[in-house]
């Protein structure tokens, strides 16, 4: 019995033993391991699993566009508040692409991305053939525009306005309000202040977008250094833009905003956005999971937005007007654009009271980013601006009537899309499943080993006690020697002794 408790303890002592090895070279191994297949799998190069997703963005995306109407463009005109009334969702379907792709020693690769987008009917609240009263964008444009011009300059251009029959609000449709329609309104302006709109064709606030790309990006591969994967090094051939009054509104940070380094911490991500003409900081809100991935979520500050007196650091962006806008002018022909987040959420609430209609809401109106933090690729996102225009009554332009000043909402649109199907699944086997599996078999084995051990301690103690017990109470029979063994070597030799005296 005492021979197989020892057997037995021997046993669970080398499988304890094995158990605490298995489990600290997994402690000390596994995340060594997690890392170098992280690292392997999300720097740009061909044979990475994130490479495909990059080259041809596979994620369903989709951009939902809603218009402004105004309800009393006759009021307006007379200095009435601005009445609006939301039109839509219009649903398009969105792919993006790279093409170009150019590898350098430098450890950088440059591209050029597209984007094509397709109307989705099924999913949308109204048609492009609808028709929609917004501000005739060109006239109010050019009209700011040319305020300071001399008074004749605009004399002349409110009689080619009236020849041309153009007035301060349009009704068109959805289609012709994105994709463009011809305006013979771009010739006569070109014409009489030649520059002021240097473009010819069609107008339309999203002409440029589809099938055209956002300019050249030069980004770090990540292949020599990890922490730089994605982090833009040129857009464009320039280490810096060119469009605003500070060094640090000029600075191109971040990402091209499509992936990010991994292992991130929780604080912020950075991306240049060439349609906001600057790059953008978005700050860590809360952590959180995505269809079993773990996420941060990142949101806009409130300072995104913020004029230079409430947030010094956005001076350069100026001239600034009120808090929850910026200005695009300098990079937009100087034509009185403003962007804001919709509705104006987090915008100064003068600019929500200057017209009716509007109801900003975080849940409807904030845009967020849900990254896994261990790779640094977006699971969930839904980016949300707006579109405005500054319009006012300008001396001279007949057309622009007793218009007071108002930045009026054009449209705003969200571009949304998530991770799903084979790429989720893929994604999930190979950059959560695998690491956590690791992560727990090394408590699994760590834990074993404890009463493993503990019970081989505990066998080996028993047997030695049962050993003892019998060695007390059974003595061996060579521990004492018996009378005889004493006696009779004394018999012996005086029975020798006997013999020999007889014989004598």
């Amino acid at each position: 019995m005492a021979a197989a408790r020892r057997r037995l303890s021997v046993g669970l002592g080398l499988a304890g033993a094995a158990c605490a090895i298995l489990g600290l070279c997994l402690l000390l191994a596994g995340p060594l391991i997690v890392k170098e297949q992280v690292v392997k799998n999300v720097r740009i190069d061909p044979s990475s699993i994130s490479f495909r997703m990059w080259k041809d963005i596979p994620v369903p995306f989709y951009m939902s566009v809603y218009f402004f109407e105004v309800l009393n463009p006759k009021e307006v005109l007379q200095g009435q508040k601005p009445v609006l009334n939301q039109r839509g969702p219009y649903v398009y379907r969105e792919f993006r692409y790279k093409t170009n792709i150019t590898f350098h020693d430098n450890d950088t690769v440059s591209f050029l991305g597209y984007r094509k987008l397709f109307f989705q009917p099924q999913l949308s609240h109204g048609s492009e053939e609808e028709y929609i009263v917004v501000p005739n964008i060109l006239m109010m444009g050019a009209a700011v525009m040319m305020e300071n011009l001399p008074s004749f300059v605009k004399l002349l251009l409110s009689g080619v306005l009236a020849g041309l029959k153009q007035e301060a609000f349009m009704n068109r449709t959805v289609g012709e309000i994105m994709w463009g329609y011809d305006d013979p309104l771009i010739d006569a302006i070109n014409a009489l202040v030649p520059g002021l709109i240097p473009f010819q064709g069609k107008f339309g606030l999203f002409v440029d977008l589809n099938s055209s790309n956002s300019g050249l990006f030069t980004v770090n591969t990540g292949m020599k250094n990890i922490s730089r994967v994605h982090m833009v090094d040129s857009w464009n051939g320039l280490k810096k833009l060119n469009y605003w009054r500070s060094s640090e509104c000029n600075m191109i940070n971040g990402t091209a905003g499509e992936m990010w380094p991994p292992f991130m911490s929780p604080t912020s991500l950075e991306f240049y956005s060439p349609d906001a003409c600057r790059s953008m900081t978005l700050v860590y809100e809360q952590s959180g999971k995505f269809k079993g991935v773990p996420t941060y979520r990142f949101v806009a500050p409130k300072t995104l937005f913020a004029n230079g007196t409430d947030y010094p650091p956005n001076e350069g962006f100026c001239p600034c007007m009120q808090s929850g806008i910026q200005n695009l002018s300098t990079c937009r022909l100087n034509a009185p654009m403003f962007i804001s987040h919709p509705h104006f959420y987090n915008a100064d609430p003068s600019l929500v009271n200057a017209v009716k209609g509007l109801h900003p809401s975080k849940d409807e109106h904030a845009l967020f980013l849900d990254v896994h933090p261990m790779t640094g690729i977006p699971m969930n996102c839904s980016i949300k601006l707006q579109l405005n225009l500054y319009i006012k009554q300008v001396p001279g332009i007949i057309q622009t009537g007793k218009i007071k000043p108002v930045v009026l909402p054009l449209l705003w649109f969200a571009e949304s899309g998530f991770i799903e199907g084979s790429v989720l699944n893929q994604f999930y086997t190979n950059l959560v499943l695998i690491p956590s599996l690791l992560d727990y078999l090394q408590y699994i084995f760590l834990g074993l080993s404890v009463p493993l051990l503990i019970s081989a301690a505990v066998l080996m103690a028993m047997s030695q006690r049962t050993t003892t017990e019998k060695s007390l109470c059974h003595p061996t029979m060579q521990s004492k020697p018996s009378p005889s063994s004493e006696t009779t070597p004394l018999l012996h030799d005086a029975g020798m002794l006997s013999q020999d005296d007889a014989e004598a």
